[in-house]
C-alpha cells in the first residue's frame, strides 16, 4: 500500500488535507514568532515597548516578504518543470533561487540596519517609543537572510514532496523562539532586545536545517547543485511571485495607515489594541496561507502536465474547504475576543475593553479571507502572476486603505475595526470575476 503522497496523485479531501497539513502547521508556527514576542514584551516590558514593536513590524515584514516572492514564484516554476519531467532543469532553477535569496537577504539586512532610525521616525514613533523601535528593528533585520530562506524553503519542500521536513524545521524554530523569549525577556529582562534576539536565532534554525538537507544527497525531487544565474527564469519567478510580495508590502503599508489612524483617533492604546488583533490574525490567516502554499505545487504540477480534471478537482475542493474554515475561524474569533485580549493586555482595563470590542468587529473578516488568499495563490500556481498580483494588490492595499480612511469619518473608531471586512467582501467579488473570466484558458471549470 502506497503511503507517500505524490504531486501526480488524484487528491481526495483526505489526501489533500494530509498533504497540506504540514504546511498549515508550518505557517502557524512561523506566525507564532511575532505573537510570542508580543506576549512577552507586553507583559514584561510594558505597553510602550509593545506599541514600539508593533509600529516597526510592518517594515520588517516588507523585507522578509522578498523570501515569499522568490519561494512562491520559484516553486510554481520549478513544479511546472517537474510536471514536464525535466528534473535536471528543475534542480538548476531551484539552486539559483536559493543562492539569490541568500545574496538578497544580506543586502536587505545592511540597508535596513542603516535606515532603521529614519524609518521609525517616518512611521510615527514617539520619543518614548523611538529607541525600542530602532533596537528591535536592527536586531531582527540582521537575520533577514535566514528569515527569507525559511520562507523560501517552506514552498520548495512541498515541491520536493517533503512537507513533513518543512514542518519539523519550523516547529523546531518555533519552540526555540518560545524558550528563548521566556529566557531572554521573562528571566533576563532584556526587553525588546531579548525578544528580537530570540526571533532571529530561531529563524536561523528554520533556514539552516532545510539548507543542510538539500546540500546533502537526498531522495527528494530537488537538490542544491552548482548553477549559473539565468536572468529570464529568475525574473519570471519574481514576477509570478510578485503577488505574495505585493500582499506582504500592501499589508505592511495598510498596517502603517491603521497605526496613523489609531494614533489620531485613540492614541497609543489604539496601536497596542491593533497589535493584539494582528497577532491573532497572523495565526488565523496562517491557516489559509499554509493551505495555499501546500496546494500550490499540486496545481502547478497538474497544469504543467495538462491534467485539466485535477485542476477542476483542486479548485472545487479548495473553495469548499476555505469557506468552511472561514466560518469556523470567524465564529472562534468572535467568541474568544475577551480571552485573547486578556492574554496580551489584561493588565490594563481600558486597553482590554478596547481590544475585546475591536476583536468582535474584526472577527467577520475571516469569513472570506481564505477564499481571497486561495484565489491569489491559485493564479500564482498557474504561473499567472499578473492576476494574482492584482487580487493581492486590490485586496490588501486599495480596498483596505480606502475603507480604513473613509469609514472612520462616518463610524468613528469602529469604522477602523470593520474596514478589513469591507475590503474582503470587495476582494471576493473581484476574485470571482477573474476565476470566471479565465475558466476557458485554464480549463478549471
Amino acid at each position: 500500500m502506497k503511503t507517500t503522497i505524490q504531486l501526480s496523485d488524484h487528491f481526495t479531501y483526505n489526501k489533500l488535507l494530509r498533504f497540506t497539513f504540514p504546511s498549515i502547521i508550518m505557517m502557524v508556527f512561523t506566525s507564532i514568532y511575532g505573537v510570542v514576542d508580543g506576549f512577552f514584551v507586553s507583559n514584561f516590558a510594558g505597553k510602550t515597548a509593545f506599541a514600539a514593536v508593533n509600529l516597526i513590524m510592518p517594515f520588517i515584514m516588507i523585507l522578509g516578504g522578498m523570501g515569499f516572492m522568490i519561494g512562491t514564484g520559484g516553486t510554481a516554476l520549478v513544479s511546472l518543470i517537474l510536471g514536464q519531467n525535466d528534473r535536471e532543469k528543475a534542480n538548476r532553477y531551484f539552486s539559483m533561487m536559493i543562492y539569490m535569496t541568500l545574496l538578497l537577504g544580506i543586502v536587505l539586512s545592511v540597508t535596513g540596519i542603516i535606515f532603521m532610525r529614519p524609518v521609525a521616525a517616518f512611521l510615527g514613533a514617539t520619543p518614548d517609543m523611538m529607541e525600542d523601535c530602532v533596537l528591535y528593528g536592527r536586531i531582527v533585520i540582521g537575520f533577514t537572510s535566514t528569515f527569507m530562506l525559511q520562507n523560501v524553503f517552506q514552498s520548495f519542500l512541498i515541491a520536493a514532496e517533503r512537507p513533513k521536513l518543512g514542518l519539523a524545521a519550523t516547529v523546531a524554530a518555533g519552540v526555540t523562539n518560545m524558550i528563548l523569549d521566556a529566557l531572554f525577556v521573562g528571566v533576563f529582562s532584556w526587553g525588546v532586545a531579548g525578544a528580537a534576539l530570540a526571533t532571529g536565532l530561531s529563524q536561523c534554525i528554520g533556514g539552516a536545517l532545510p539548507f543542510i538537507y538539500f546540500v546533502r544527497p537526498n531522495t527528494s525531487l530537488l537538490r542544491l547543485s552548482r548553477t549559473k544565474l539565468a536572468l529570464k527564469p529568475m525574473l519570471q519567478a519574481c514576477a509570478n511571485g510578485s503577488s505574495e510580495l505585493m500582499s506582504n508590502i500592501s499589508s505592511s503599508v495598510v498596517s502603517m495607515i491603521y497605526n496613523f489612524q489609531l494614533l489620531k483617533y485613540v492614541g497609543e492604546n489604539g496601536v497596542s489594541a491593533y497589535g493584539v488583533l494582528m497577532y491573532v490574525q497572523f495565526i488565523f490567516i496562517a491557516i489559509f496561507i499554509g493551505y495555499s502554499i501546500g496546494s500550490a505545487p499540486i496545481i502547478s504540477y497538474h497544469y504543467g502536465a495538462g491534467n485539466h480534471m485535477e485542476l477542476k478537482n483542486m479548485l472545487k475542493k479548495s473553495v469548499l474547504l476555505s469557506s468552511g474554515a472561514g466560518i469556523i475561524l470567524s465564529l472562534s474569533a468572535f467568541l474568544l475576543a475577551a480571552p485573547l485580549a486578556k492574554i496580551f493586555v489584561g493588565y490594563d482595563a481600558e486597553l482590554f475593553d478596547l481590544t475585546a470590542h475591536a476583536f468582535r468587529l474584526f472577527a467577520f473578516s475571516f469569513l472570506l479571507a481564505g477564499l481571497n488568499i486561495f484565489a491569489s495563490s491559485f493564479f500564482t500556481a498557474l504561473n499567472n502572476g499578473a492576476i494574482s498580483a492584482a487580487i493581492s494588490f486590490m485586496r490588501t492595499l486599495i480596498f483596505q486603505t480606502g475603507a480604513v480612511l473613509l469609514l472612520p469619518v462616518f463610524f468613528d473608531v469602529d469604522g477602523i475595526w470593520f474596514a478589513i471586512t469591507i475590503a474582503e467582501i470587495c476582494a471576493c467579488i473581484l476574485s470571482a470575476v477573474f476565476l470566471i473570466a479565465k475558466r476557458r484558458k485554464y480549463h478549471y471549470m
